[in-house]
């Protein structure tokens, strides 16, 4: 089982960045992949960007591509995800947990909210 902590959440205008990060316990981290999720109000948790164990390889929902950043440090034990040219349309919780993801594995978020 892993844990999670989510933070580095907050209020920015459309356009601005953010930095996400999550710091993961339990299991040998750097042995499986990790994904960032999100969920806005009213809607279900959708994927947005997971990273390989090695960290060689990085998937992303389209809507972000070219705009996040997702990347790890086995030896903190920590995944991040870079937010720029932020949009409202990215307003939600966000995630972690492995990729895939592991039903008992998910944090409490962090809240992330876009003004226009």
């Amino acid at each position: 089982q892993v844990q999670v902590v989510e933070s580095g959440g907050g209020l920015v205008q459309a356009g601005g960045s953010l930095r996400l990060s999550c710091a993961a316990s339990g299991r040998a981290f750097s042995s499986y992949g990790m994904g960032w999720f999100r969920q806005a109000p009213g809607e279900t948790r959708r994927f947005v960007a997971a990273i390989s164990a090695s960290g060689a390889s990085t998937y992303y929902l389209d809507s972000v591509n070219g705009r996040f950043t997702i990347s790890r440090d086995n030896a903190k034990s920590t995944v991040y995800l870079q937010m720029n040219n932020l949009k409202p349309e990215d307003t939600a919780t966000y995630y972690c947990n492995l990729h895939p993801a592991a039903q008992d594995s998910w944090g409490q978020g962090t809240q992330v909210t876009v003004s226009s």
